[in-house]
């Protein structure tokens, strides 16, 4: 071969990798580029880890991390010099409402020492605790548990106007949530059954209710009817104002206002 041919021939390959070289660079996409921009931001306080209910908390159940400030509410504990001074305040104080891990911290949640107990510290305001004795067959067989909402109905026995005895069924209140089964106020480690051996049940009622609920467990057995999930946002109302008077005759009565009813079986 030729010098002149070699010469042409290596020219011929390096015009064509050098060309090869410029496309593969023209096709291929432009490097990502980094923007670093700033946002106002804070540390607040939230939970270290899941608490539940009741649970008293000490200074590792909290951590800080950074917060957009724009995000931050007026209920966030917001770290404002020593954090360890703030978690250190708090250490002790008791649960109101459940937490998840990362969930902000707020005072609402918490409750002190000395503000009062665990089931009043859960306690809506305005409503009243009141117990009542359960038994299986009068509590859904034992499977009752603390937030289910339940009916309420007192079982007793009158005489009518012709001397004869009945027993009297009557829906004292409808949808009433469950504050405790005994002294359990939360399922806690994936426990899916209330405690079978169980005597009492604590009620969140209005205080005319819990008036009306200490003369029922008085005047005859309570049975606790479970409801379901799905009828609590269809039937809401709560039952109120019942008249616990004598039966007049064997029929059945039902009352819109409170969803009251009452049944009666001669004997």
């Amino acid at each position: 071969m030729k010098r002149a041919q070699v010469i042409g021939y290596s020219v011929a390959l390096v015009a064509a990798a050098l060309a090869y070289y410029l496309a593969s660079a023209l096709m291929q996409p432009p490097a990502p580029v980094t923007v670093e921009k700033q946002i106002d931001s804070t540390e607040v306080l939230v939970a270290g880890g899941d608490i539940p209910v009741g649970q008293i908390v000490n200074e590792a159940d909290f951590r800080w991390i950074v917060w957009p400030k724009a995000a931050v509410t007026n209920a966030y504990v917001v770290k404002q010099g020593d954090g360890g001074a703030i978690t250190h305040n708090l250490a002790g104080s008791v649960a109101r409402q459940p937490m998840l891990s990362g969930e902000p911290v707020t005072k609402e949640k918490l409750i002190k020492p000395g503000e009062g107990g665990v089931l009043a510290a859960i306690l809506p305001q305005g409503m009243r605790g009141i117990s009542t004795k359960i038994r299986a067959e009068t509590a859904a067989g034992s499977l009752i548990l603390p937030n289910d909402h339940v009916d309420v109905i007192l079982i007793r026995r009158l005489r009518d106007r012709s001397g004869e005895e009945q027993n009297v069924a009557d829906t004292l209140f409808r949808n009433v949530r469950v504050m405790a089964i005994g002294q359990q106020i939360e399922t806690k480690d994936g426990k899916k059954s209330a405690d079978g051996m169980a005597s009492t049940a604590t009620l969140e009622l209005t205080p005319r209710q819990a008036e009306m609920m200490a003369l029922a467990n008085a005047l005859g057995d309570i049975t606790l009817s479970l409801r379901s999930v799905a009828d609590l946002r269809t039937d809401p109302d709560r039952a109120g104002g019942m008249s616990l008077d004598r039966p007049k005759d064997n029929s059945v009565r039902v009352v819109r206002y409170g969803a009251k009813s009452r049944v009666y079986g001669v004997n």
